[in-house]
């Protein structure tokens, strides 16, 4: 006879597909027993696992959302809801039409337009003789638009998800997948004219929103490639230079000048003299000095950006913008395409991580302070549709991109932190009844409501209880609640609640929807 331990029968239970942890009266009695004896009462314990059902041929899921992405719940759409609505309301205010284009492009039309961030780019399997990838930005693919439909002058906006395949930050609002929300010029206008408006764009959107205090910085790519030139960056290394300077706004210059120097092979006297310029904050007086510096008034097209520098904040001036925004040589944005103007908007201050982004995180350490660094970014690209054109013909554009991610994670923060209630629907306006037997009356009513273009509820049961209407309304945030009794169906009424008040008032049915509708007109 062989005497095996708990531990030991358990391990062989598990080896043969028994559960662990069922029945352990079962297990205690093959205590002592032989290992024949064992084996029967194993096979009997089995039998008896096939018959209650197992879990054989049964998936089971890991239930979580792909890394860098994330749900939204009723109250966050509409909240989200709320931020489109005013970022829409902003481009149709400034004359924007609206456009798609598919969510994957070929891979060859996205290629070698990011930069060193192309490396970011999902590439996808390949379908049947096509090579594509995931689009990365809204900007590329309204290049190839512009160039294949043969379009030359539109203002159009486009809110659609994007793709990347980067270290997500769920916390600071930056995601693998995310929504974009763009408004570009295209077309040849005068100097500075539409690169001005969408800087005011940038402004009116970030003012209506009220995410705190915001600066918007504003460079010209025409004069940091000036200024990489007269400090000596040989022509090869000035993309990726300018890559390294963009890091500025996450990392020590210490950090920045090492990449350039111990990476990028750049002598240490180009770039401590790049970091004499890349200091440099100011408004239009800073154009004015750099104008006048003696190496940068060497290079034309330094001096050109510059020109162009002094023409916008004039045009801002007139804008009433000018307030929050400031010319930052430090500005660099990675992206290849990118001719001319470039901007970028930071919100300036920090507060406690939202709520649901620190649950959502997905393992990442949760910071004290919610910092999302840049909520808008965009620029001058003359020359990204010519890359597509068959004939090389040129379309300058001009455009702004709105981080709706991360301007969202500050609205999600402010409504953790508000006491004021979220409304997730638009409901009006319950129908109840206060008797029981009469679900055909509510029904009828909803629908004549329905009819009339009365957003209505009615509840699913044949006979609920009023109390439970009303709290249902309370919970929902309905303003008004429709009351029928068989009094009120005999006298041609319907009395009208209102939930806030609870006030009651007896309305004719036939004035019924221009009550609701006076009501709730600023609902």
């Amino acid at each position: 006879m062989i005497n095996l331990g708990m531990a030991s029968l358990r391990l062989y239970a598990g080896l043969v597909g028994y559960p662990s942890g069922f029945c352990a009266r079962s297990l205690r009695t093959l205590s002592g027993m032989t290992v024949s004896q064992i084996d029967e009462e194993v096979a009997k314990l089995l039998e008896l696992k096939v018959q209650l059902g197992g879990d054989e041929g049964r998936h089971q899921f890991t239930l979580k959302t792909a890394k860098g992405t994330r749900d939204y719940n009723p109250k966050q759409m509409a909240i989200r809801e709320k931020v489109f609505n005013t970022i829409i309301s902003c481009f149709k205010r400034h004359g924007a039409e609206n456009i798609d284009t598919p969510v994957f492009e070929l891979k060859e039309t996205l290629t070698g337009k990011y930069g060193e961030d192309s490396k970011l780019i999902y590439d996808l399997k390949d379908q049947g003789g096509e090579l594509l990838s995931l689009r990365y930005d809204l900007t590329v693919p309204f290049a190839r638009y512009l160039a294949m439909n043969k379009v030359t002058n539109i203002k159009r906006y486009h809110i659609a998800k994007v793709y990347r395949r980067d270290n997500p930050a769920m916390t600071r609002g930056r995601y693998r997948e995310f929504y974009q929300c763009d408004f570009d010029i295209a077309g040849q206008y005068d100097p500075m004219i539409p690169d001005a408006e969408c800087l005011k764009i940038v402004h009116e959107i970030l003012s209506e929103l009220e995410l705190g205090d915001f600066r918007i910085k504003v460079n010209d790519r025409r004069i940091l490639d000036g200024m990489f030139a007269v400090c000596g960056v040989p022509d090869d290394k000035f993309r990726t230079i300018c890559s390294t300077v963009d890091k500025l706004d996450k990392v020590s210059w210490e950090d920045v000048r090492s990449e350039m120097v111990k990476e990028k092979g750049l002598s240490e006297e180009a770039a401590d003299q790049i970091g004499q310029y890349v200091s440099l904050q100011g408004g239009m007086d800073l154009a004015e000095r750099l104008l006048q510096d003696a190496k940068m008034s060497q290079s034309k097209q330094a001096c050109a950006g510059l020109t162009d520098m002094k023409q916008l904040f004039s045009y801002l001036q007139l804008f009433q913008v000018t307030d929050k925004v400031v010319f930052d040589l430090s500005l660099a944005r990675g992206l290849d395409y990118y001719t001319g103007v470039i901007y970028e908007a930071i919100l300036t201050q920090t507060g406690p991580v939202p709520v649901a982004a620190a649950q959502n995180g997905a393992g990442e350490k949760a910071e004290e302070g919610v910092s999302v660094g840049s909520v808008a970014g965009g620029g001058r690209y003359d020359g990204l549709v010519g890359m597509f054109d068959p004939k090389g013909r040129k379309v300058p554009c001009v455009g702004v991109s709105i981080g709706i991610e991360r301007v969202f994670s500050i609205m999600e923060q402010k409504a953790e932190a508000s006491a004021e209630k979220v409304r997730t629907t638009e409901t009006q306006v319950m129908v109840a009844s206060a008797q029981k037997n009469l679900l055909e009356e509510r029904l009828r009513l909803t629908a004549e409501l329905w009819n009339a273009g009365i957003k209505a509820e009615v509840m699913y049961k044949k006979n609920p209880k009023l109390l439970s209407q009303l709290q249902h309304c309370e919970d929902s945030g309905i303003p008004l609640v429709a009351i029928l009794g068989e009094q009120e169906l005999k006298d041609g009424v319907v009395k009208l609640r209102t939930v806030h008040s609870r006030e009651e008032i007896d309305v004719s049915r036939d004035k019924l929807v221009e009550e609701i509708k006076r009501r709730t007109s600023d609902v």
